[in-house]
């Protein structure tokens, strides 16, 4: 068999390790990746030191995944091999229950997290069930997308439901891994952004007027 390596926490609070196991088969509705880029979200550490109730171990996280998939199971039709893929937070959802009914997929019964409900992106290869796919450009490098899936559409959706319109004031609190690319979406939308931040070095001179992007 084919082998890969796989970065895990194999209980709470251990070191990552890294180990060598054999490439995944897909299963029934399911596709493997061939992961090209993985962003690191603060959220892995639930995986690492502050487990979910009923978290398994082993475990490796990642739910910020660019790639390629690999091969199919059985059952998958639309999604071909060779195919640009990403995955986010939302690892798929069963499609049964009440709220997946309604179109609330957000809040499955039996919703899935990559990276917490199943191995993640710190692999070479991962496998993922096609509820969790979203299609993704070949013009886009994998590694700027990755931070998409996660933080990119975090701050893509609030503002898409703040109610703002262009020329309208927003405010980005905090300019870190998401709130950079805050900022440029909502210039991108055509606010006017004020970017708020902490911390002496950010700091404007005394006498300076207040800018906006």
């Amino acid at each position: 068999m084919p082998k890969m390596k796989i970065a895990v926490v194999t209980n709470p609070g251990r070191d990552f390790e890294i180990q060598e196991r054999d490439v995944p088969q897909p299963g029934p509705g399911q596709v493997r990746i061939l992961v090209q880029a993985c962003g690191i979200c603060f959220s892995d550490h639930l995986v690492k030191d502050t487990p979910m109730p009923g978290q398994l171990y082993p475990r490796s996280p990642g739910h910020e995944v660019a790639g390629v998939i690999d091969d199919v199971g059985a059952g998958v039709t639309f999604w071909k091999k060779g195919q640009r893929v990403g995955i986010g937070w939302h690892g798929g959802q069963d499609g049964t229950c009440l709220q997946c009914r309604r179109g609330d997929f957000g809040n499955c019964a039996n919703l899935n997290i990559t990276g917490i409900s199943y191995d993640g992106g710190y692999a070479e290869y991962m496998l993922a069930p096609v509820a969790a796919l979203a299609q993704m450009p070949n013009s886009l490098d994998p590694a700027d997308a990755a931070p998409l899936l996660c933080a990119g559409i975090t701050t893509f959706n609030a503002l898409r439901h703040s109610r703002a319109f262009p020329g309208d004031l927003v405010a980005v609190q905090g300019i870190g891994g998401l709130g950079h690319l805050g900022v440029q979406f909502a210039n991108k939308f055509g606010y006017r952004v004020a970017a708020i931040s902490r911390g002496k070095e950010t700091e404007p001179p005394k006498d300076s007027a207040p800018t906006f992007l």
